[in-house]
């Protein structure tokens, strides 16, 4: 049981080194079993709602405006993951209506520059980022139980993802985790549903079927244009799954 408890607290904190730029020291032979690990990736989820909400909440007592102290919260938040989902995205916005052919996209994705594509996916992200989580404050009481919730369902969809769609590429993040059992992934899915069921009751289930049915709109995307996932996609679905599901609580 010892064993089995110290694996999964591994699992967790290789899932965090993965997704977010906290320092950890983590053995040598940690990463051998990323794939193994996606389950967790919803509890970074938490972690990383949490902490925005916490910055808000401290700034909101400090007397500073509501959204004023938003915008630092995102600030920090990208700190916290490096950027990493929303440069998923400007990649994806590039590649996939910058490309006509699925070489071509992936070509583009890989390129280090970002388009023009890729910054209007940036702009409209932070600003739609700001505006839903300022709302989110002002209209409903549970306002950190839903932002808590809409972040670990964004990251819970990645590894159904992950296992339902093959790599788009041979190379990158998403190829090096690698391929995670079905069985993995959906045991992390049905976590997080749960979580988000106990912490909004039936509004949860709400936020669980629009975020299923946005994993598999973007699955759909990415197989059409380019055949498969690439950490870049992961990326991109996880923020367009977070802004979709914070739309959606604003009127819960």
């Amino acid at each position: 049981m010892v064993e089995k408890l110290r694996n999964l607290s591994l699992e967790i904190l290789v899932a965090l080194s993965l997704l977010t730029r906290i320092p950890l020291k983590l053995p040598e032979d940690a990463y051998q079993n990323s794939a193994r690990a996606v389950w967790s990736y919803w509890i970074v989820g938490v972690i990383w709602g949490g902490t925005l909400s916490c910055i808000i909440i401290i700034l909101l007592a400090g007397g500073i405006d509501l959204k004023i102290a938003v915008i630092f919260s995102i600030i920090l938040g990208l700190f916290l993951t490096g950027v990493m989902h929303e440069d998923g995205l400007a990649d994806s916005a590039d590649g996939f209506w910058g490309g006509w052919s699925k070489e071509r996209r992936l070509e583009i994705m890989k390129d280090s520059r970002i388009g023009a594509y890729g910054v209007a996916a940036l702009v409209l992200c932070l600003l739609l980022r700001w505006q839903l989580l300022t709302e989110t404050f002002v209209v409903q009481t549970n306002a950190v139980a839903l932002i808590i919730a809409c972040a670990a369902l964004s990251r819970a969809i990645m590894p159904l993802l992950m296992a339902q769609l093959p790599h788009a590429r041979d190379n990158g993040l998403s190829h090096s985790v690698g391929r995670p059992k079905i069985t993995v992934a959906a045991l992390g899915f049905a976590l997080c549903a749960c979580f988000v069921l106990a912490l909004l009751g039936s509004a949860g289930l709400v936020l669980i079927l629009i975020a299923l049915l946005t994993c598999s709109l973007c699955g759909l995307l990415a197989w059409r244009k380019i055949g498969g996932q690439t950490g870049d996609v992961l990326g991109a679905s996880a923020v367009v799954t977070e802004l979709s599901l914070l739309s959606i609580s604003t009127l819960l």
